[in-house]
């Protein structure tokens, strides 16, 4: 497997390993750290900040898992840190008020995504990952499993009561169960 070849590079400290993992999963972490950040260049910084610590945990111990999960898992704690402290001091959208003046192309696709983003919000914050990690980032519900640390079946059963409760709320109902 591609992944494994990697891992075995990188613990031999062979040569473009490195640049190698960085090009098969930067894309996805960053768009991952994206979703958390408040803007993209703190998203950029979480995204390298988490290729530092995957580079530190792999030489300091004998990884041997997936690759993908180990990096979705780094990434998930460095926001998780980051919104502690870089990130607090968010501004509401609220704030912003509800009419711009200007629409630009690809401005409704924004203004959607920032309505499903707020419906995902809305959800605890294990829910909220699960559907971010299925739908946002495609990984599979054994892969969602892995990084969450949770039986496959109770990430099956979080994501369609999330799901199920985003729909209520997108047909203006209230969820009350």
């Amino acid at each position: 497997m591609r992944e494994e070849i990697l891992l075995k590079k990188l613990q031999d400290g062979e040569e473009g390993a490195l640049e190698q993992l960085i090009q098969a999963y930067y894309p996805d972490i960053l768009r991952y750290c994206i979703w958390h950040a408040p803007d993209p260049h703190l998203a950029e910084d979480a995204a390298q900040e988490t290729f530092l610590k995957a580079i530190k945990y792999l030489g300091a111990c004998r990884f041997s898992g997936k690759m993908k999960a180990f990096l979705y898992k780094i990434a998930l704690n460095t926001c998780r840190d980051m919104q502690k402290s870089k990130w607090a001091k968010r501004v509401s959208l609220d704030k912003i008020g509800t009419e711009l003046p200007y629409k630009e192309k690809g401005f409704s696709e924004a203004e959607e995504m920032l309505a499903i983003r707020a419906y995902v919000r809305e959800l605890d914050e294990l829910s909220s990952e699960i559907v971010l990690l299925r739908f946002r980032q495609n990984l599979k519900l054994r892969e969602i499993s892995e990084i969450t640390g949770l039986p496959v079946r109770t990430v099956q059963s979080r994501l369609r009561a999330a799901l199920k409760h985003i729909k209520q709320e997108v047909e203006g109902g209230n969820c009350s169960e």
